[in-house]
């Protein structure tokens, strides 16, 4: 199996980026490919990792979970009990986040959660997050607004 992309792959990484609901006989249509290229295409996009899976973008205030929160995060150390990996998934497996990602810089960690209320901002942040062993200081930011690739969302209108 040839493991480069070429521009066929990434047109069609494009196209379900923009839309993974999209079919695969629309995405044929809008690139002008034969159905069976594309639907080999994609078998080989995920046979390589390349495509892991498809998400839903969810209106966050449709659910209650309409507030926002980017927190960045500053790991204690040495953390004997826990690496920098355990802690964020520690973090990650918490209901009101999305997602969790390790950097460099002034920061160890960067979270990104929803909650309903900042009551419940409060809550996660006080009872939950700092509650994690090895979670040292955390500095939080309210999302007032999201673009989205090929696309715009506001989180509080």
């Amino acid at each position: 199996m040839k493991n480069q992309l070429d521009l066929t792959d990434f047109q069609i990484i494009a196209e379900l980026e923009a839309d993974a609901d999209r079919t695969k006989k629309k995405i044929a249509r809008a690139l002008r490919l034969p159905l069976t290229t594309v639907h080999n295409r994609i078998e080989k996009l995920r046979a390589m990792g390349v495509i892991r899976g498809l998400r839903a973008i969810i209106d966050r205030k449709k659910t209650g979970k309409g507030i926002g929160a980017v927190i960045d995060v500053t790991v204690s150390y040495p953390t004997p009990d826990f690496s920098q990996q355990e802690i964020a998934r520690r973090i990650a497996a918490l209901a009101e986040v999305e997602e969790v990602t390790i950097v460099t810089g002034g920061k160890d960690l960067i979270i990104k959660a929803y909650v309903g209320s900042t009551d419940e901002l409060n809550e996660f942040l006080t009872k939950k997050l700092r509650a994690i062993k090895g979670v040292d200081k955390t500095n939080t930011a309210v999302i007032l607004q999201e673009i989205e690739k090929g696309r715009q969302k506001s989180i509080r209108q």
